[in-house]
């Protein structure tokens, strides 16, 4: 008979109350896996989609939730030699680690800082890639230029707002309430608007210069994806990274054409497929981390029987920082 281990399982897709505690057996890890014992995992809002139904990718159930975690190595699949036993790991696994133990492709191992605590190991890959390449790679992003971030207190938001620092941006930073907008401030945020502000449209244009911002997080969508457009300076950037309100955006093209924008989808998942990318945003990553300039901002903790109201939370905006629940609690 298989050993058995506790984990969240959805047998049916919904809100975060379909999630159930159950006893199934523990994972082996094939050739070239790895099985983690998993010390904490990072809740993102896709996790909240996926559970839905709504996310990029279809969720077949039955399943269990968490793609991104971190824990202590506990075993090798057979051809693994990229990582060891006892060794701490950050990693994205698509699914699987709201559980005791969790299996991954050893490719899939992101490298965390020795110093970091398992919490702040979960809150980094999704989080920081995602900002880097938001920023980066795609954002083209210029120093001395003005970025807006959008839900500045979240997991996301904390992490570029860091970055974009980091960088030599100037950051205006949008958030639901005053006390998220001071945790903006803290992380360096030059400017901070409350994202239901009356004004929020042109006083994000002034901010910037009058002329509107050139690169712009959006996670949003729905009717702000047209502010959005509104805020974007002439040959602005729009990265297109969430849709928090989850209602459908519309966009014309011909408001591309009158001012030069560009609106880029970004998918952390399809990105990680590109192996120089991922490392060289990793190489960037580990020398800003080291540098004291980027700290994960884990915010609440649960336990694995809290997942639940864990989602929920998340889904309610009561929350700033990683979400993190720790199987092991």
């Amino acid at each position: 008979m298989s050993e058995m281990m506790k984990a969240i399982v959805v047998g049916r897709l919904g809100p975060p109350d379909v999630m159930e505690v159950r006893e199934i057996p523990v994972p082996q890890p094939g050739e070239g896996e790895i099985r983690i014992e998993v010390e904490a995992v990072g809740i993102n809002f896709a996790d909240v989609l996926a559970v839905a139904g709504e996310y990029l990718t279809r969720t077949r159930v039955p399943y269990t939730p968490g793609m991104e975690f971190a824990g202590i190595v506990e075993s090798l699949g057979e051809g693994v030699s990229n990582v060891q036993v006892g060794q701490r790991v950050a990693c994205l696994g698509g699914s699987g680690a709201l559980a005791k133990y969790a299996v991954a492709k050893a490719a899939a191992v992101i490298p965390v800082p020795g110093n970091f605590t398992g919490a702040q190991a979960a809150a980094f890959p999704v989080s920081y890639f995602t900002a880097y390449h938001g920023l980066k790679t795609l954002g083209r992003a210029q120093e001395g230029e003005w970025v807006l971030v959008q839900a500045a207190a979240g997991a996301l938001g904390t992490a570029s707002v860091q970055l974009a620092k980091a960088m030599g941006l100037n950051v205006i930073a949008m958030a639901s309430t005053e006390e998220k907008l001071q945790l903006a401030r803290d992380l360096g945020a030059d400017v901070t608007l409350l994202q239901d502000d009356p004004d929020r449209v042109q006083k994000v244009r002034d901010a910037a210069g009058g002329k509107g911002v050139p690169l712009i997080l959006e996670v949003v969508g729905g009717r702000r994806f047209q502010e959005s457009l509104d805020m974007a300076a002439g040959q602005g950037r729009i990265i297109v990274i969430g849709n928090a309100s989850r209602e459908e955006a519309h966009l014309r093209p011909v408001e591309l054409m009158k001012r030069n924008l560009t609106v880029t989808g970004l998918w952390l998942v399809s990105l990680m497929n590109d192996r120089e990318a991922t490392m060289s945003a990793a190489q960037a990553l580990t020398t800003l981390v080291a540098s004291g300039k980027v700290t994960p901002q884990v915010g609440p903790t649960y336990a694995l029987n809290e997942s639940v109201r864990a989602f929920q939370d998340l889904l309610d905006r009561k929350t700033t920082g990683k979400v993190v629940i720790e199987p092991g609690r």
